[in-house]
């Protein structure tokens, strides 16, 4: 669902339900999970709501994870040196 708002401003529950194979209940039980988490934007109308993504809390997993890449990447550079250099 996330990668479907990703490339447009908004979009109705009517076009989200039907590109998956559940219900509109259940479409609506996960956009209101990701709204609750802070990853999708509702505006409500008169006929219709209206979702948007909202990357901003994306980012900071992404700083999180990024950290880790480096750290483990480390790691695994000083152990190949370490068996380079113990290996007969």
């Amino acid at each position: 669902m996330l990668d479907m708002l990703a490339g447009v401003d908004e979009l109705p529950l009517h076009t989200m339900y039907a590109k998956f194979p559940m219900g509109r209940t259940e479409v609506s039980k996960h956009l209101r999970v990701l709204a609750e988490a802070g990853l999708v934007g509702i505006r409500k109308g008169v006929r219709q709501t209206r979702y948007r993504r909202n990357a901003a809390p994306l980012r900071s997993v992404e700083e999180w994870v990024s950290f880790y890449e480096r750290f483990w990447a480390e790691r695994r550079g000083r152990l190949r040196g370490l068996v380079e250099k113990t290996d007969p």
